[in-house]
């Protein structure tokens, strides 16, 4: 704030307006959203009700309720909670995230708090040192996040399968109607992603000797354009995917069922 390049204005800022409202939304969604999903990742039950398995606990390789593992249990001698075998994908990308760092820096470290306003830290140190110099694993933590998206999508096809007492193959509920919209947020999210835009586009010269790869960087980047948006509806979705079925596993309600 007093640094020798900056005009000697003692006030943190000069906007008038409600600056303070954005960061202030984000830390609260974030909160509530840390706070759930920690609780759901201990909770280890109420994850699965045929045919539909929770996100969070997607795919279920510890040790699992009957019919929730379709590719197997590795790790059946994992004395916690399965989903914490899973969680560490997403929450590595989510956490790494241009956009999401962007979001928490202002919102939980106030640095800065929003544009135009001056942050109170007296030192910057940027990402090269612990916890923040692991950002750098992001393009690496995005192959493990299309992994889990591949695997959600395995889920989603097996949403359409029958309930309990169902027959036939094909059939679908408010549940399946949830899973699809949950997973088609959480590719629009992983593909719009910067380190999607750059291993697409990424360490070319001439774009003309790569018609593919610049149509696939073109799309990329036209995606790129909404990330945000994609990051904010992507973490709404998951939540409300999970939330639902730990109601219909608890027989809060049955899901409606379409045909």
């Amino acid at each position: 704030m007093h640094g020798p390049t900056r005009a000697r204005i003692e006030a943190k800022t000069l906007r008038t307006d409600r600056w303070w409202l954005y960061p202030l939304t984000t830390f609260v969604v974030f909160s509530a959203f840390i706070v759930y999903a920690t609780v759901r990742a201990f909770w280890h039950t109420s994850y699965y009700s045929k045919p539909y398995l929770s996100p969070f606990y997607s795919p279920c390789l510890g040790k699992c309720v009957s019919g929730s593992s379709d590719f197997g249990q590795p790790f059946h001698w994992w004395p916690l909670s399965a989903a914490l075998l899973v969680l560490i994908f997403p929450l590595s990308f989510r956490l790494t995230c241009y956009y999401y760092r962007k979001a928490y820096y202002r919102a939980f470290w106030m640095s800065p708090p929003a544009c135009g306003v001056a942050e109170s830290h007296k030192s910057y140190s940027g990402e090269t040192r612990l916890p923040l110099i692991l950002n750098n694993i992001h393009r690496y933590a995005w192959y493990g996040a299309v992994l889990i998206a591949l695997v959600l999508t395995y889920d989603t096809v097996l949403a359409f399968g029958p309930t309990q007492g169902e027959s036939g193959h094909v059939h679908m509920g408010l549940g399946t109607l949830i899973f699809v919209v949950n997973i088609v947020l959480i590719w629009l999210y992983t593909l719009s992603c910067h380190s999607c835009r750059h291993i697409v586009g990424g360490k070319l010269r001439h774009f003309s000797r790569h018609p593919v790869r610049y149509k696939m960087w073109d799309l990329v980047s036209r995606l790129n354009a909404n990330h945000a948006r994609y990051a904010w509806l992507s973490l709404f979705s998951v939540a409300i995917a999970d939330l639902y079925v730990l109601l219909i596993s608890s027989g809060a309600f049955n899901d409606p069922r379409f045909f």
